[in-house]
């Protein structure tokens, strides 16, 4: 599963969401957004690095800016 941490309103997020799901077309990951704002940890953690993929299982995170090819990167 990949988790997008995430805020709304966030046009970086907006792109970061636009290239997950251009990655899914080919790739057969599930995907969630996480809404930081909902709690205080995430807030304190992720941000000031907003938007955060991370790989729920492995735990690896790439930060803003990526691409397609980091998110292969980070899952292949």
């Amino acid at each position: 599963m990949l988790i997008l941490y995430s805020t709304s309103n966030c046009h970086l997020c907006d792109e970061a969401c636009t290239i997950v799901n251009q990655f899914l077309q080919t790739h057969d990951y599930t995907f969630q957004i996480v809404e930081i704002t909902d709690d205080d940890a995430l807030i304190h953690q992720y941000g000031l690095r907003i938007p955060v993929i991370q790989c729920q299982i492995t735990g690896k995170e790439i930060e803003w800016p990526f691409d397609i090819n980091d998110l292969k990167r980070l899952l292949l």
